[in-house]
């Protein structure tokens, strides 16, 4: 009885029998049988078919509702006997986003697994739409992005503020500088995000904004690989503030230079899950605690 209310409630949520079948990876004939044998058993119709749309019937809202409410109750109760089970692991999936790999998922990973040993993990890495489509896909439990959204059937959870910073080495030229102007950045040689990421979006709005052309000697993804090259390039950086912790600047011979205009770059990093997406208590555990303690960490 449980597959076929799984099977309901995701071709429910997908108003598409083609697209629930990807998503369980299961044939449409198995779907359809699926859904008719539920069908048969309540005696009932569950769906209007409308062209290639399915709309539930009246009676079929009141059996969503109800599927939902049994596959919740009986994931407590695999939680509950899992408890029982003390030699088994358990696996939660994470999906971070490429700019979040560097700055937000390190302290994440460090706390969860220092209080819940046994927990495994599995890491997806994307770009910030491949990631909010693998949680709407429930590829991962939860996703890590360095915006916010908003979108039907998802959780987004705002963990902290960030924004970018401009960084050059010590002996750069806006390193004595007490406030940098936008136009200082007008030719300067620059290593910048690679073209896709947030960051890079960012940047190129700001620019635009501004009507300032950097002069782009280089586009990378990598946070560290920019941090290194910086003095060596004599190049200019704009990175998130996040990552400019105090002892890296030391470590490097680097230093921010404000910069209001910067201000506008203000984004949130978030969590986002399902709204259905049964998590566990340890996982509902762990979010709650980095919600509070992350913003500390990274100021």
């Amino acid at each position: 009885m449980n597959e076929e209310l799984l099977v309901f409630t995701t071709v429910v949520e997908q108003s598409s029998l083609n697209k629930a079948s990807k998503l369980l990876n299961l044939s449409q004939p198995a779907l359809s049988r699926k859904i008719a044998k539920l069908e048969e058993e309540w005696g009932v119709s569950l769906f209007l078919r409308k062209g290639k749309r399915l709309e539930l019937t009246q009676v079929g809202q009141e059996a969503y509702v109800y599927a939902l409410a049994q596959l919740k109750r009986h994931q407590k109760f695999l939680q509950s006997v899992s408890r029982f089970k003390g030699t088994e692991r358990r696996l939660v999936t994470i999906g971070a986003s490429l700019t979040t790999i560097q700055t937000t998922l390190p302290p994440l990973v460090t706390a969860l697994m220092h209080k819940y040993p046994d927990i495994e993990m599995k890491l997806i890495t994307g770009k910030t739409h491949e990631i909010v489509a693998s949680v709407r896909e429930r590829k991962v439990d939860v996703g890590i992005i360095a915006s916010s959204i908003q979108e039907t059937g998802l959780i987004c959870i705002p963990m902290f503020d960030d924004h970018l910073e401009l960084v050059v080495a010590k002996n750069h030229e806006l390193a004595g500088q007490v406030r940098a102007e936008m136009d200082s950045l007008r030719g300067q040689p620059m290593i910048v995000f690679s073209k896709g990421t947030w960051y890079r979006r960012l940047i190129d709005e700001l620019f635009g904004r501004y009507g300032v052309v950097p002069d782009i000697r280089m586009e990378i993804d990598s946070f560290e690989a920019i941090v290194r090259l910086l003095p060596t390039c004599k190049t200019a950086a704009l990175l998130p503030k996040s990552y400019l912790r105090s002892q890296l600047l030391r470590d490097n011979d680097l230093v921010t230079v404000p910069m209001k205009e910067l201000a506008q770059t203000r984004r949130e990093t978030c969590l986002i899950y399902g709204e259905h997406t049964l998590l566990s208590p340890e996982l509902k555990e762990w979010m709650k605690e980095i919600k509070e303690s992350l913003p500390r960490e990274l100021s």
